[in-house]
């Protein structure tokens, strides 16, 4: 089996509703976000798949999200825009984008802490 993995990142706000804490009020994140994308064969260049097609399609899920309030989209009207929730979000976007193969969407809301969503 091949991974590749790629990275970008996107600045948003948001505000956990029903927090308590101060995570329920307004506030934002520099949000760093990786794509695992895994196959078992190569193509006949030795490609699992061109670098440049990830990035092109995580590049349209971010500017989705980049600089918004994560609160007003429609995908986080009933849930939280918590990490583990963009991080399906992004997950379920990309899959819509390329198909099969992405394997594992992490997001890390700071340095030191990150949420992963994988089927």
């Amino acid at each position: 089996m091949y991974e590749l993995t790629v990275e970008s990142q996107f600045d948003s706000a948001h505000n956990l509703r029903r927090h308590e804490g101060p995570c329920e009020n307004l506030h934002g994140h520099t949000y760093r976000v990786h794509i695992c994308y895994q196959g078992p064969d190569l193509d006949g260049l030795g490609v699992l798949v061109d670098f440049k097609r990830l990035k092109t399609a995580l590049g349209e899920v971010v500017s989705y999200l980049d600089h918004r309030y994560l609160n007003e989209l429609p995908e986080f009207q009933e849930q939280n825009p918590t990490a583990e929730n963009i991080a399906r979000v992004i997950f379920e976007q990309m899959r819509e984008r390329l198909g099969g193969g992405i394997s594992k969407v992490t997001v890390w809301e700071t340095p030191t802490s990150a949420a992963s969503y994988w089927e």
